[in-house]
C-alpha cells in the first residue's frame, strides 16, 4: 500500500506552517491512498483514494491572462487523471485541510506505507513513458534532484561509526552516505546528458544547413499535439488518450503549398505546477522549442479550463525564455465542441486557427497560416505574429 500525497505550497516561497526549514512553490494539495490490488480481477495493479487539500487563497498567476483562483475541484480532476495514467483506479475521494511534509512521515510510520506526492506521481508517468536512452536519462536525473531534496535522517543515531583514512569523527552518517551517493549519481548524469544534448545541437546545426524553417508543437499535456502531427506529416507516432503519452521529440517535414517545406517537431507536453525537476531534467529535450523558428501551440478547446491551461503553458515557455518567440495558436478537438470557436477568441489569440486534428477539419486553412509565415521576411514575422 502507498499513500502519495502532494504538498501545500505557495507562490511567494513562504514557509510551510509546522515545517520552518521546507519551502515550496505555488501549488494546490492533494493525497492519493493507493492499495494494490489483485491484477487477475482488474486491469489496473493499485486502487487509490484521492484526497484534496483546502488551501486558502491558492491562484494560478500568468503575466498574460491574470489571477484565476484555482478549484480544489479542478485540481482533484487533474490528480485523477495523473493517477489513471499512472496505473491506479481511483476509488474515492476525501477532502482535509493541509498535510505537510512531517504529517507525510508520521503517515508513513503509523501505516507503514510509502508517502508519494504529486511531483512523484508526475515523475512516475514519465518513468512508464521514457523509451529512449536520452528520456531515461532526463527521468532519472529529475527523480534524483527530487530525492535530494526529500531525504530525512536521525543525525548520530544512522553514524557508521569507525576509524582509519578520509573518516570524520564518529564517522558519517547514513544520511550523508545517502546524499553523497545521490549528488555522485547526478554529476554522472549531467555529463550524460551534455554529452545527448551535444549531440542534439550538431543534429541541429545539420538542419539548419538545409535552410528549412522549423516550427515546435508545444501545449498542455494531451492536447492533441502528436495527433496534428501525424495529420500534417503522415507519421505514425503514438497517440493515446492520456497525459504525458509522448516523451521524446520527434521531427518530420511538412510538405504545404505552393511548394513551400518546413520540419515540425512534436515535445513533451505541459501541465500547472510542472514540477521544476523536470524542468531542469529536459532542458536538452526542451532546447528543441528553444530553437525553433515558430511555435504552435495547440490548445484543447473541448476542455473547460483551456485558457488556464493556455496560462500553464506560458508559464513554461517563459521559464524557457522564449514566450515572445512568434506563435500560431491551434484550437484542437473542435469536433468536440458542437459549435465553432467565437471570432472574439481567434482574435484574442491571434494568429489563431481553428480545427480537427483527428478529423483533418480546418488543417488546409492552418497549412495556409503556415505558408503565410514562411512567406514573410524574418523583420516583418515578429510584428505581424506578435
Amino acid at each position: 500500500m502507498e499513500i502519495i500525497t502532494h504538498v501545500p505550497t505557495y507562490s511567494k516561497r513562504e514557509k510551510l506552517k509546522g515545517n520552518e526549514n521546507s519551502t515550496a512553490e505555488e501549488e494546490a494539495g492533494c493525497v492519493i491512498i493507493i492499495q494494490k490490488a489483485d491484477p487477475l480481477v482488474n486491469l489496473h495493479s493499485e486502487k487509490a483514494i484521492l484526497i484534496g487539500i483546502e488551501i486558502p487563497a491558492t491562484y494560478d498567476r500568468d503575466s498574460h491572462l491574470g489571477f484565476r483562483k484555482i478549484s480544489l475541484t479542478e485540481s482533484m480532476q487533474e490528480l485523477e487523471r495523473l493517477a489513471d495514467t499512472a496505473g491506479a483506479e481511483v476509488a474515492g475521494q476525501i477532502k482535509q485541510k493541509r498535510v505537510n511534509p512531517s504529517q507525510e512521515r508520521n503517515l508513513e510510520e503509523a501505516l507503514g506505507i510509502k508517502v508519494v506526492d504529486r511531483t512523484e506521481l508526475i515523475l512516475d508517468i514519465f518513468a512508464q513513458h521514457a523509451r529512449s536512452r536520452e528520456g531515461k536519462l532526463q527521468v532519472e536525473l529529475a527523480q534524483s534532484n527530487f530525492l535530494l531534496t526529500r531525504l530525512t535522517g536521525h543525525g548520530i543515531l544512522m553514524s557508521r561509526l569507525g576509524g582509519g583514512i578520509a573518516t570524520r569523527g564518529p564517522g558519517e552518517t547514513k544520511l550523508e552516505y545517502d546524499r553523497r551517493r545521490i549528488r555522485e549519481r547526478i554529476a554522472g548524469l549531467k555529463k550524460e546528458i551534455e554529452k545527448v544534448r551535444k549531440e542534439r545541437s550538431l543534429r541541429r546545426e545539420k538542419r539548419r544547413r538545409s535552410h528549412l524553417p522549423i516550427a515546435a508543437l508545444v501545449g498542455y499535456t494531451n492536447s492533441g499535439k502528436s495527433t496534428l502531427l501525424n495529420s500534417l506529416t503522415k507519421a505514425n507516432v503514438l497517440t493515446e488518450d492520456k497525459l504525458f503519452a509522448t516523451l521524446d521529440p520527434t521531427i518530420r517535414r511538412v510538405y504545404l503549398p505552393a511548394e513551400k517545406i518546413i520540419l515540425l517537431t512534436d515535445t513533451v507536453g505541459f501541465i500547472q505546477k510542472l514540477p521544476h525537476q523536470l524542468i531542469a531534467a529536459f532542458r536538452a529535450t526542451l532546447e528543441e522549442i528553444t530553437e525553433a523558428d515558430l511555435l504552435l501551440h495547440v490548445v484543447d478547446a473541448s476542455h473547460p479550463y483551456f485558457e488556464d491551461q493556455i496560462a500553464a503553458v506560458y508559464t513554461v515557455l517563459e521559464e524557457l525564455k522564449c514566450v515572445a518567440k512568434p506563435m500560431i495558436t491551434i484550437f484542437n478537438k473542435i469536433d468536440k465542441l458542437g459549435k465553432k470557436i467565437p471570432e472574439k477568441l481567434l482574435k484574442k489569440y491571434h494568429p489563431g486557427v481553428a480545427v480537427s486534428a483527428l478529423y483533418d477539419q480546418n488543417l488546409e486553412k492552418l497549412r495556409g497560416t503556415l505558408v503565410t509565415f514562411l512567406s514573410q521576411p524574418p523583420a516583418q514575422l515578429a510584428s505581424n505574429l506578435s
